[in-house]
């Protein structure tokens, strides 16, 4: 049994999935075979009601909607690889219905509200320089943390104006920058030698000198929100939301947008829209009605 899941990674590994990925499916194929185990089922023999007993399984542990779909196309494409190789002849995932996901609008932070977060860094010590640029670079391109904290020195362009952003599947797309968040870049690799202690190609660096988690990177957002008094849940998603509503509201084309969040589905984009346009609801709102 563990050698069919270890054949498997082999088989995920080679399309070159981001390790976020590459992890969740890892895991929750993982998970599954431990339940099939503790049914004394064989998992090339299954049905389609041992599924049904594992989402239930599922709910019972109070996994979240996203989460138990996750699992299903995780499953549904672990046994398309075992029919491929001949190991079974019918997939019991593939006609299980996956539930609909009740999609929970993100939060983003007005303009005024990103001006007084980028607004805090300390620009008298090399720290508040770093993070500084981080935010303003965030905001300015919307990518996503981990695209962020891949960047090299070789990715960026401050004479055009541009950024190289890789995704997990190392797609690359083109991303205009603003005139801050050149200004911000030009003062930080004034400084960046200073962090460099290992000699990398890695733009941006914590404090110790190599590559910043994804959670050093939450902290440093998350300090910066509190000391702004900005009273609202953010996570490191909250910049690249906020610029892509923010886009929209200042008349940019979905397909644009789309194009600078790296989304392959148009759908995955229209969120931003519902956004917009309840923004621009509440701001007619409270600047036409008399007791607003």
């Amino acid at each position: 049994m563990n050698n069919l899941l270890l054949k498997y990674i082999e088989d995920l590994e080679k399309k070159q999935f981001s390790k976020n990925t590459l992890d969740a499916y890892v895991r929750d194929v993982s998970r599954f075979i431990d339940f099939v185990k503790n049914r004394e089922e064989d998992i090339r023999e299954i049905e389609t009601v041992t599924i049904m007993a594992y989402i239930q399984y599922l709910q019972k542990e109070r996994k979240a909607v996203s989460s138990i779909v996750r699992n299903i196309v995780s499953l549904r494409n672990f046994y398309k690889y075992l029919m491929k190789k001949g190991i079974i002849s019918e997939n019991p995932v593939m006609d299980y219905e996956i539930p609909k996901i009740k999609h929970n609008i993100p939060k983003i932070l007005s303009i005024e509200e990103v001006d007084k977060l980028l607004s805090f860094p300390d620009l008298s010590v090399n720290k508040g320089i770093r993070d500084k640029a981080m935010l303003e670079v965030m905001y300015a391109t919307g990518m996503k943390v981990s695209e962020l904290l891949n960047l090299t020195t070789y990715d960026i362009n401050l004479k055009l104006c541009y950024i190289k952003c890789k995704d997990g599947k190392r797609q690359e797309r083109i991303i205009p920058i603003g005139s801050f968040a050149v200004n911000c870049l030009q003062e930080y690799l004034r400084i960046r030698t200073e962090l460099n202690i290992y000699n990398l190609d890695l733009l941006f660096l914590n404090l110790k000198g190599v590559q910043m988690t994804r959670q050093g990177f939450w902290k440093i957002i998350k300090y910066y929100a509190e000391e702004a008094g900005i009273d609202k849940t953010i996570n490191s998603f909250t910049l690249r939301h906020s610029f892509a509503v923010h886009l929209l509201q200042n008349g940019a084309d979905i397909k644009s947008v789309q194009e600078l969040l790296g989304h392959k589905d148009l759908s995955a984009t229209q969120i931003y829209s519902t956004i917009s346009r309840k923004n621009k609801i509440a701001e007619v709102y409270k600047n036409t009605h008399p007791r607003a």
